[in-house]
């Protein structure tokens, strides 16, 4: 089963991760670009996952870490 892409940036934080990013880093555009692409891709994600069993890793948060690395 596929799990839900759903971000959580102030999980173990106060300071959000929108405030300790400047504004014209270029990881902010780069993240842009890849959610959009992503985001047409999900059908696609979506269809190589069963309906039954445990919920996985969404694909998009492991291919945006990938991309940090």
């Amino acid at each position: 089963m596929r799990g839900t892409d759903k971000r959580s940036g102030e999980l173990f934080s106060y300071v959000g991760v929108e405030q300790r990013v400047r504004a014209d880093h270029p990881l902010r555009a780069i993240r842009g670009v890849v959610n959009e692409a992503l985001e047409v891709l999900s059908g696609e994600f979506a269809a190589l996952y069963s309906g039954m069993g445990r919920p996985s890793i969404p694909p998009e948060m492991l291919l945006r870490a990938m991309l940090l690395q």
